[in-house]
């Protein structure tokens, strides 16, 4: 059975506003946080970087 997890609003905006401020890279943050959802088990993710990880990855 496949395991789906979902970044929520809350996620896109706090990184959204980090990166906006300086404090990250955008980029990378987005990656490292989408990619500890694969590690530990999750088969798809349901995010709104979806079209930005598509051109990442």
């Amino acid at each position: 059975m496949p395991i789906a997890a979902y970044f929520l609003s809350g996620e896109y905006s706090q990184i959204k506003a980090a990166a906006e401020r300086g404090w990250l890279d955008e980029t990378r943050a987005v990656l490292e946080s989408h990619m500890t959802v694969i590690r530990v088990g999750a088969d798809m993710i349901i995010t709104y970087y979806a079209r930005q990880l598509a051109d990442m990855l």
